[in-house]
C-alpha cells in the first residue's frame, strides 16, 4: 500500500516538523529565531520536501515566504498524523494530556479562568492553555488542530468542525449617573448622538453589532472588560453583556433600555474538530467537561 510513498529518500518526520514550524511562524527566519544555520537547515529541507512531492511547497511574499496550497494541505496532514503520534505517545508514558482553548479575553476572563483554575481542576492531568482568538481565528486553527476547542457566538462553522451549545446572552446599555440621572434623559442624549461611549468594538463586530455605527464614540477598546473599566471612571457610558455589570451595591450607574439592542440573544457554542476526537480519546472526556462546567457557570 506505502511502496511508492517509501520507494524515494527525502520524506522524513524531521522535515515535516521543519515545515509546520515555518507554517506555524510565517516565515524562515521566525521559525529559526533568527540562527542562520538553523535557517540553512529548514530551507534545505523544505527544498527536499519538495522534490520529493515534485510541487512547490513554499513561495516568496514580499520580504519573506509563504506556504502555497499545496504547502498548507501537507503542513495540515502533517499536523494531523504528528498529532496522533505524539498522543500516542503521551499515553505510553501516562503523561499529562494538554489542550489549547480559544476564545475571547471576555469569555476566558468571566467563564475560562474560574473553571480551569479550580482545585478539582488542578489537581487532575490535564494542563490547558488558553489564548485570546476571534471566531474567524479559531475556525481556522480549530481546522489546523493548533487549537483543540473554542467558545464562540457564531452560529455556523465549516465542516467537518462541530458546535455544542452552553449558554446565551444578551447585551444592555450601562450609562454612570454623573452623566445623566435619568434614563429618560440619558435615552434623549442617546437618539441625538451625544451621549459619551465607550465601545468594545473587536467584540462587538464579532456579534454582529451595528446599531452604534452611526455614533462617534469618545473612546474605543478591543474587549468588554476594558470597556467596563473605562465606564467604572464614570465618565463614559457603555454596551456590555449582561454577565457582566457594575457593582450590584451600587447606585452610580443606570440600565437603560434600548429594545433594539436586548431583544438580540447571542449564544455561546463549544467548538472542535471530530478528528481531533479520533487521533485522541481523552479529547471526548475533555469536551464534555468542558460543555457541562461553562454552561453551569454561564446559567449562575
Amino acid at each position: 500500500m506505502f511502496s511508492k510513498l517509501f520507494a524515494e529518500s527525502g520524506l522524513s518526520l524531521d522535515r515535516l516538523k521543519a515545515l509546520l514550524a515555518v507554517a506555524a511562524a510565517g516565515s524562515i527566519v521566525k521559525a529559526t529565531d533568527g540562527d542562520p544555520v538553523k535557517q540553512s537547515q529548514y530551507s534545505r529541507q523544505i527544498k527536499e520536501l519538495e522534490d520529493f512531492f515534485r510541487i512547490k511547497l513554499v513561495e516568496r511574499y514580499g520580504k519573506g515566504i509563504r506556504l502555497t496550497s499545496s504547502g498548507k494541505e501537507l503542513a495540515r496532514i502533517s499536523r494531523f498524523f504528528l498529532l496522533g503520534l505524539s498522543n500516542f505517545q503521551r499515553g505510553c508514558l501516562t503523561e499529562e494530556q494538554t489542550f489549547r482553548i480559544g476564545a475571547s479575553a471576555t469569555f476566558i476572563r468571566r467563564f475560562l479562568l474560574p473553571v480551569l483554575s479550580s482545585p478539582k481542576v488542578l489537581r487532575s492531568a490535564t494542563r490547558y492553555i488558553v489564548e485570546t482568538a476571534s471566531d474567524d481565528e479559531i475556525e481556522r486553527r480549530l481546522h489546523d488542530l493548533t487549537l483543540d476547542f473554542g467558545v464562540i457566538t457564531q452560529a455556523e462553522l465549516s465542516r467537518p468542525l462541530q458546535l455544542k451549545e452552553f449558554g446565551q446572552w444578551r447585551l444592555k446599555l450601562w450609562i454612570p449617573r454623573a452623566l445623566h440621572k435619568n434614563e429618560k434623559s440619558a435615552t434623549v442624549a442617546l437618539k441625538e448622538r451625544r451621549l459619551s461611549l465607550v465601545l468594545a468594538r473587536k467584540e462587538l463586530d464579532t456579534c454582529g453589532v451595528d446599531f452604534f455605527n452611526d455614533h462617534e464614540p469618545r473612546l474605543i477598546s478591543d474587549n468588554f472588560l476594558e470597556a467596563m473599566a473605562a465606564m467604572e471612571e464614570k465618565a463614559l457610558a457603555s454596551i456590555l453583556p449582561d454577565f457582566l455589570v457594575p457593582d450590584a451595591k451600587s447606585k452610580a450607574f443606570l440600565q437603560v433600555r434600548v429594545p433594539t439592542l436586548e431583544s438580540r440573544v447571542f449564544h455561546f457554542r463549544l467548538a472542535w474538530n471530530p478528528r481531533l476526537l479520533r487521533l485522541n480519546p481523552h479529547a471526548v472526556r475533555r469536551r464534555d467537561f468542558l460543555a457541562e462546567s461553562l454552561g453551569q457557570v454561564a446559567r449562575d
